[in-house]
């Protein structure tokens, strides 16, 4: 079952930064989908991070609005979700999943580790 490539995760202080990476595997593009951003932590539920979409256009959860970014690079076939002021709170797994009217999807990423340390 063919997945997203996520990764770019790691352990920072809080107040810094990390980005992590959303790729297409071999024989896929995600040039014509949108994509969501959501992460689980543990022991809670999985909740939405931000979404862009095909023509570039982005929202974000409230809790992430002005610390996170996201953008693409439709040659490299990434999304790439930039974080900035890291929370303690921010620590969980993040994952990618296209859009449902995706051609060829829906498909999903396996999640990156992003721990922020207090």
């Amino acid at each position: 079952q063919r997945q997203l490539e996520n990764s770019g995760g790691g352990s920072v202080q809080a107040g810094g930064s990390l980005r992590v990476l959303c790729t297409d595997p071999p024989g896929f593009t995600s040039d014509h989908c949108g994509m969501d951003w959501y992460r689980q932590a543990t022991g809670k539920q999985r909740e939405w991070v931000a979404s862009i979409r095909t023509d570039g256009s982005t929202r974000y959860a409230d809790f992430v609005k002005g610390r996170f970014t996201l953008s693409r690079d439709k040659a490299k076939g990434t999304v790439y979700l930039q974080m900035n002021s890291l929370k303690p709170e921010d620590t969980a797994i993040y994952f990618c999943k296209t859009d449902s009217v995706c051609p060829g999807g829906p498909l999903g990423g396996h999640g990156t580790e992003v721990t922020v340390s207090s």
